[in-house]
């Protein structure tokens, strides 16, 4: 990925933000997935590969990841 390719993402917050200040948000960048936390958009990012993505959210989906 180059700067400009993020430069340009389009980023999406989780519906699930309910302004306590834990937030992700996701852009498709062609061939990647970009998850990076709301609160440090200048900060680290996660990039994923779409299906790697599609498995990410049925776990999440499925409670994978809930607290116990």
């Amino acid at each position: 990925m180059t700067a400009p390719e993020f430069a340009n993402a389009v980023w999406r917050k989780s519906t699930r933000s309910n302004g306590t200040g834990q937030c992700v948000e996701v852009a498709v960048l062609g061939e990647a997935i970009a998850v990076r936390d709301s609160k440090n958009p200048e900060g680290h990012m996660l990039l994923l590969r779409p299906a790697n993505w599609s498995k990410f959210l049925v776990n999440v989906k499925s409670g994978m990841f809930d607290p116990q």
